[in-house]
């Protein structure tokens, strides 16, 4: 019998978002501790790509929420359900 292949995309996409909530956690966690801290760049970097995971870390973990730059994760969020809705649905091809 055949194992049923699993949609690369969709598996793809939710290993970064959670890489990106756990990095977000990460980075909160390592604040309370007054740890080194995962550059702000990078969190945006991986919320471009993993952006439902970024922007759970931000709200679940309150993490980010005041800087101004981080208003761009619900934009990456849109961008990201557009980009789906362009690719799956039958009217854009």
């Amino acid at each position: 019998m055949d194992a049923i292949p699993l949609p690369i995309l969709p598996l793809t996409l939710a290993c970064l978002n959670l890489l990106s909530l756990g990095t977000f956690w990460l980075d909160k966690h390592r604040a309370g501790v007054k740890a080194w801290r995962i550059p702000e760049r990078t969190l945006l970097f991986l919320a471009l790509f993993g952006p439902f995971g970024a922007l759970a870390g931000m709200l679940v973990f309150r993490h980010k929420t005041r800087h101004t730059k981080f208003l761009l994760v619900p934009l990456f969020v849109l961008v990201q359900i557009l980009l789906f809705v362009y690719l799956f649905t039958p009217l854009f091809r």
